[in-house]
């Protein structure tokens, strides 16, 4: 049973960077795609960013292509997410994922995933 951790939420002030973390533990994750989602009080978790199992591969959502970049180390088995410019309406919390391989389908749908950690909240103050 894969579990993940995510750290490096916080609050900072608009124009403001934070590096989020996701730590997977209780197995390998290196042989599959991971991601990040997000969910604003009130919303749906919405998709933010995925990376291939390589990391030589990455997809974005449009609100934050340019800003934000996912990354991963094998060997740390860790997901990165360098966040930069941040806006209020980056609010939110913050979830890790790690891709089902049996699943057909989009990587921007949370129904892609199969393993997620327990969030870290990232507040924007304007």
């Amino acid at each position: 049973q894969v579990q993940l951790v995510e750290s490096g939420g916080g609050l900072v002030q608009a124009g403001g960077s934070l590096r989020l973390s996701c730590a997977a533990s209780g197995g390998t994750v290196s042989s599959l795609g991971m991601a990040w989602f997000r969910q604003a009080p009130g919303k749906e978790r919405d998709f933010v960013a995925a990376i291939n199992r390589s990391g030589s591969s990455t997809n974005y959502a449009d609100s934050v292509k340019g800003r934000f970049i996912i990354s991963r180390d094998g060997a740390k088995n860790t997901v990165y997410l360098q966040m930069s410019s941040l806006r209020p309406e980056d609010t939110g919390v913050y979830y890790c994922a790690v891709r089902n391989p049996y699943y057909i389908g989009t990587s921007y749908r949370a129904q892609a995933y199969s393993y997620w950690g327990q969030g870290t909240q990232v507040t924007v103050s304007s």
